[in-house]
């Protein structure tokens, strides 16, 4: 005995919801950080600029206040103290008169500063040619720029020096921090409402899709008639629509076989019953009874074989290769077919119409010709010797039409809705077999073409059936015949004349 495992339901991962909160949130982050780093070096870069812009206008003054006090005659050290008593220098700011090789006045008080070996190492240069630099020292970063001087003293000989305008970054530097904290501060809260508005509208957008997979598991192949609800206009609802679609596809389908089953069951019990009961009352010593009972047996073997054949060829018509279509002319196709109909039975073999000229169309010759030739066939069960079939064909702007018409009893109404489908039988005349199926095969032909097959209800001296078989890409296309082709008509609607 075979015993057969439950299905393994596989453990889930991260929600879908969960990833998508994370993704969001996850960019998000690494946005404010971007951005934060960019305000951060374009505000420390700026801090530098206008540090180095202040120095420069200390020393713009300073240039301005020796040029003073140099027409009176001052000495340099008169001329640098008499100018850094007229500045006064911002909380940031020291102001230095470097005086020969060391610095000889300073304002405010930087001893910690100008005792530094390293600092007065560094500014020798710039005490010498001047310019601005970036120096670490112990007051922290700084930015000095330096304006050389050479003026006599008393004795006549010339003494150099420089100004120097230091000015202090540290607590620049520390406000933009204090800022940049500020900023981390509201970046994380802003995160965390962010997660909790992605989380939320990550749960709005993936409800639809919850609720198709409930729907999915409560779907079995014996209830396919659930739906989905659509609300919305976006692409879970296009989902939803088609979806919806698949499982009417899906439902249609799944109806479609039990129905195409229990029909055949039905139409098999009977010949499988004949059989069973001849076989039982069968008398094997009685030659004449062995011989009647095989020949019967044969006949409902070769009816079984033919409806076997039958679904065989329904069940081919939904394969991508059931057609080889080629270019049909029209005109010599319904000769054709008028020539080996006639083989069929003592009737009077026509044909109505045909396109003059040479008119192509793409289509499978041979199923073309097979659905013809049974409509041709069932017409020949409701005739008798003296009526009439006639074939007809005529092509206008959309594709080609072919026709099979007879004058004997017609369709009655109350038929006419269910002999196209399958094991569908109108009311025959006594002696007529089939099992319904004829029909059913020139539908499948004529929709594999990508076009239909109708009873003209209009046509009252027999039955009229019309097959259209649209053009497709390639086919030569005639002049336009009529502002209407029968594909964009309800199928109900009968498009052809009254008679």
């Amino acid at each position: 005995m075979v015993v057969h495992a439950p299905p393994v339901r596989r453990r889930m991962g991260t929600p879908v919801r969960v990833r998508l909160t994370a993704g969001v949130t996850l960019l998000a982050a690494l946005g404010l950080i971007v951005a934060g780093l960019f305000v951060y070096l374009v505000e420390q870069r700026r801090l530098d600029d206008q540090a180095i812009a202040e120095a420069q206008q200390e020393l713009d003054e300073f240039d301005k206040g020796v040029a003073d006090t140099r027409n009176r005659g001052a000495t340099l050290r008169a001329t640098m103290r008499t100018v850094m008593e007229r500045n006064v220098p911002d909380d940031d700011e020291i102001l230095i008169a470097w005086i020969g090789d060391g610095p000889a006045l300073q304002f405010p008080a930087a001893d910690e500063l100008t005792t530094d070996p390293a600092f007065r190492e560094e500014v020798t240069p710039l005490v010498e040619s001047g310019g601005t630099a970036r120096l670490t020292t112990p007051l922290g970063e700084v930015v000095v720029a330096s304006q050389p001087i050479s003026q006599p003293d008393e004795t006549g000989a010339v003494v150099s020096g420089a100004m120097l305008a230091v000015q202090l970054l540290d607590d620049d530097h520390a406000d933009l921090l204090d800022t940049m904290r500020t900023y981390a501060i509201v970046a994380a809260l802003s995160l965390l409402m962010l997660a909790g508005l992605a989380f939320s509208q990550a749960g709005r957008l993936l409800a639809p899709l919850r609720v198709l997979r409930r729907t999915a598991e409560e779907i079995s192949e014996t209830d396919l008639s659930r739906r989905l609800p659509v609300q919305g206009n976006d692409d879970i609802t296009a989902l939803t629509h088609t979806v919806n679609h698949m499982l009417e596809r899906l439902e249609t389908a799944f109806v479609g076989q039990r129905r195409l089953l229990d029909d055949a069951g039905h139409e098999l019990r009977t010949p499988l019953t004949i059989m069973q009961g001849h076989l039982e009352l069968l008398d094997a010593h009685a030659p004449v009874d062995v011989e009647e009972t095989r020949e019967l047996l044969l006949d409902e073997v070769d009816r079984m074989s033919r409806l076997v054949g039958d679904l065989i060829l329904l069940a081919a018509s939904e394969r991508p290769d059931f057609l080889h279509p080629a270019s049909v002319d029209v005109g010599d196709l319904t000769e054709t077919v008028l020539a080996k109909a006639t083989g069929l039975g003592d009737r009077t073999w026509i044909v109505d119409e045909r396109p003059p000229g040479i008119a192509r169309v793409v289509a499978d010759e041979q199923r073309v010709t097979q659905a013809l030739l049974q409509l041709a066939h069932n017409a020949l069960k409701h005739t008798s010797e003296s009526d009439t079939i006639a074939f007809g064909s005529a092509v206008d702007a959309h594709g080609a039409l072919w026709w099979v018409r007879d004058t004997g009893s017609g369709v009655p109404e109350a038929d006419r809705a269910r002999i196209f489908e399958r094991f569908g039988r109108a009311r025959r005349e006594q002696g007529t077999e089939g099992f319904g199926l004829g029909l059913s095969i020139v539908t499948a032909i004529a929709r594999a073409h990508g076009g239909q097959v109708w009873l003209d209800a209009d046509y009252r001296d027999g039955a009229r059936f019309v097959i259209a078989v649209p053009f497709t890409a390639g086919a030569l296309a005639p002049e336009p015949g009529r502002a209407e082709h029968p594909h964009d008509r309800d199928p109900q609607e009968n498009p052809w004349p009254a008679s």
